[in-house]
């Protein structure tokens, strides 16, 4: 079996750069130990500095050192059209960029906090034929499908 793949959004990252005990934090590890792909996309890696900086600017520089260490793989984001003819996907327009670039790149699983626009609506992971859950789910799913 490949590798799994998870797309880590911004809520993700940096959980798992705050807190050294989550679940977000053991997917960056074993992105780390390479046991597992971790992708991204430029826009969640920005939502993430930006985010950090603004609420706990100590652990900027924790964020950019797990990004480099986690072996993140960094896609580009959709093009504004690509955004526009997608809105269906997910009720937030935010966060349509976010779910294109996980779908785009073929990921295996998305991991985020995002209850109300990702978590809580079950169309959101049926349109886009992506599993979604938290990081705790993510990580059930990598067990169970390494075992």
């Amino acid at each position: 079996m490949a590798k799994p793949d998870i797309f880590l959004d911004s809520s993700a990252l940096i959980a798992g750069a705050i807190s050294e005990t989550g679940a977000a934090h053991a997917l960056l590890q074993l992105g780390e130990s390479e046991d597992i792909h971790l992708t991204v996309s430029e826009m969640v890696i920005v939502e993430s500095e930006r985010s950090m900086a603004r609420k706990v600017p100590q652990n900027l520089n924790d964020l950019r050192v797990l990004i480099k260490r986690s072996k993140l793989r960094i896609v580009a984001n959709p093009s504004k059209k690509e955004v526009q003819t997608h809105l269906y996907l997910i009720k937030d327009p935010n966060d349509v960029p976010i779910l294109l670039a996980a779908m785009k790149a073929k990921v295996d699983f998305l991991a985020t906090h995002n209850r109300k626009h990702f978590l809580d609506d079950p169309n959101v992971s049926e349109q886009s034929g992506i599993q979604i859950g938290t990081p705790g789910d993510a990580l059930a799913w990598i067990r169970e499908k390494l075992s």
